[in-house]
């Protein structure tokens, strides 16, 4: 078996999850394997997804990867019933994703995961957070240390999906 990132998994993944370190028990699928998807949470590429949703749909622990030139509207429809969605980082100075995180928490509302893959820094976490995710497959093996990153800054100016009053107005 693959993760991510090509490497053979040698036991299970984690992620950092609501500000913690959890093991990962959804599985990313970059492909679909000759066998067909197994068993278990997957989380497959949109357009597969949209080519088999409803038998995906009845199965009830699939999520859904949008690659960087994905906007959420692909799967708008299907917000409800997919408790995870995934957006790809194809190297870490595309900022698409961050558009595509926000606009899936403010303008669909969407309230289940909404996870970063791919290539992204962790210096980027605190402002991914910003921008309405909460799961993050980051690359790096001291996932611990990465927590750090979410006390970069105190607070921010700007109005966000995690915090919807600008600073101004919270004083």
């Amino acid at each position: 078996m693959q993760n991510d990132h090509g490497a053979n998994n040698q036991g299970p993944s984690e992620l950092i999850k609501h500000g913690e370190v959890i093991v990962d028990d959804w599985q990313l699928l970059r492909e679909i394997p000759e066998t067909g998807i197994p068993a278990g949470k997957v989380i497959v590429a949109a357009t597969h997804w949209l080519e088999n949703r409803d038998t995906l749909r009845a199965r009830g622990d699939v999520g859904v990867w949008l690659a960087s030139d994905q906007a959420p509207a692909l799967i708008a429809a299907d917000l409800d019933v997919l408790p995870v969605v995934a957006i790809d980082f194809p190297i870490f100075t595309d900022g698409r994703g961050f558009s595509y995180g926000r606009t899936l928490r403010e303008q669909y509302g969407y309230k289940g995961e909404v996870r970063a893959i791919g290539e992204f820094l962790r210096d980027q976490l605190y402002y991914l957070s910003r921008c309405g995710f909460d799961a993050y497959a980051l690359t790096t093996s001291d996932k611990h240390a990465a927590l750090a990153a979410f006390d970069d800054f105190s607070s921010g100016y700007q109005a966000s999906a995690n915090q919807p009053e600008p600073r101004f107005k919270r004083d």
